[in-house]
């Protein structure tokens, strides 16, 4: 089969004829649908320290087909269309059992992300079954929006609370996305360029801002009042300090962006304004599940952050491509 590799140490991604896999006991093989490339499958392949390491295969944001059943399993048939969280967690371990946050089990029970490849064997336990009424676009997207999700819960939002989301990439579309399901009031989108404005207010957002001189007046403005929660969702230095200079007195700051840098912040500013930060990463189950559910019953079609559709041979063009200044938003490479 035909699979995404990447060497390490920053070298080129390349597509290679490999074995195909066999399933193991408990364990599904898939025929992969739809993958889509992530901002950290750019990051997590330039060489540095946060790195995917050498000579493996990637793709987490992924679905498709089960072909065949390993022994053992008995809660998934041939045909089942699935979407895959790419971690695999024990289950036993003290925050499997207190969160069911597949990433951070403390075991490091194994990885599924093997979305950029024609086939996968995964466990039981990581797949998710589609609705008849989700495509396998849809069920590729499920992994998005559930770090979405996952995070701003940590927001706690509550009716007709003011929102201020820095950035304008997925996780921050996705942000808007369940702020406006979970019941916030005002929505401010803010980012460097403007060629996503459409799409975010489209996603639920009531205004659109671009950072510069007086964007604290602005954000005002548009909300009526400081933000009392702030979803900074770009993951580059400056942008919790820049969450703080924000945020309301006794506001809530939740960092999705992932930042791998040091990021400082001044927490005599942080303590003036009693506010909270707390950092997200990753998701249980019950956000697959409940996406899964959901994800036709929302206010907008999360298909709309799809930009491109390519084939897995243009997969290293086309991360090269995003990596420079583009014009993308989420590409899925189709099977």
């Amino acid at each position: 089969m035909k699979a995404a590799i990447y060497p390490g140490h920053g070298q080129p991604v390349t597509i290679e004829t490999v074995p195909e896999p066999r399933p193991a006991a408990g364990e599904v093989l898939i025929r992969v649908s739809r993958c889509g490339i992530c901002g950290t499958d750019l990051s997590m392949t330039r060489g540095d320290m946060w790195d995917y390491g050498a000579n493996v295969q990637f793709g987490h944001e992924y679905a498709g087909e089960i072909v065949e059943l390993g022994s053992g399993v008995d809660t998934l048939r041939v045909g089942d269309r699935i979407s895959v969280i790419p971690s695999v967690a024990c289950g036993a371990c003290r925050t499997c059992r207190s969160h069911g946050n597949n990433v951070l089990c403390e075991d490091k029970a194994g990885s599924a992300m093997f979305g950029f490849s024609e086939f996968a064997a995964i466990p039981q336990s990581v797949a998710t079954p589609l609705p008849s009424v989700l495509s396998m676009a849809d069920g590729a997207l499920i992994e998005p929006l559930a770090i979405s999700l996952y995070g701003v819960q940590l927001a706690a939002i509550r009716p007709g609370d003011s929102v201020l989301v820095l950035g304008a990439g997925t996780v921050a579309l996705y942000a808007i996305y369940w702020a406006r399901r979970l019941g916030a009031g005002r929505i401010t989108v803010m980012s460097r360029s403007p060629r996503r404005e459409a799409l975010v207010r489209q996603m639920g957002a009531n205004s659109f801002i671009p950072y510069g001189e007086g964007e604290i007046g602005e954000v005002v403005e548009a909300l009526g009042e400081a933000p009392g929660i702030v979803l900074e969702c770009v993951g580059a230095e400056g942008m919790l300090m820049k969450a703080l200079h924000h945020v309301a007195p006794f506001g809530r700051i939740v960092s999705l962006g992932f930042c791998t840098s040091p990021d400082a912040v001044i927490p005599a500013i942080a303590s003036y304004k009693c506010a909270s930060m707390h950092f997200s990463v990753g998701y249980s189950m019950r956000e697959f599940h409940y996406i899964a559910d959901q994800m036709d019953k929302g206010h907008v079609d999360p298909k709309a952050i799809i930009s491109s559709t390519i084939s897995l041979d243009r997969l290293p063009e086309t991360m090269a491509m995003l990596r420079a200044p583009n014009e993308e938003t989420k590409v899925h490479v189709a099977f």
